[in-house]
């Protein structure tokens, strides 16, 4: 994950946090909604950001060739 997909990840999360905290969202169908929101105002900056260096923000970085757990296995098996 590159510094620029972590920023908009904690971004998205941050603003569903405060979005659910000043709308005093209460069980799972209000946070939903804060939700969504919060992922919206990250989306829409990426999107911004995107538009405006002509660049992508989201890379092949985040994908892993093979799970986690198979490379832990290999590595103690050697």
């Amino acid at each position: 994950m590159t510094d620029l997909e972590l920023i908009f990840s904690m971004l998205g999360e941050a603003a569903t946090t405060e979005i659910s905290r000043t709308q005093n969202a209460q069980g799972f169908s209000q946070n939903k909604v804060a939700a969504h929101k919060g992922g919206r105002i990250a989306g829409e900056a990426r999107e911004k950001l995107e538009a405006e260096t002509g660049g992508r923000v989201v890379s092949a970085e985040n994908y892993l060739t093979e799970p986690e757990s198979r490379r832990r296995l290999k590595k103690k098996e050697c």
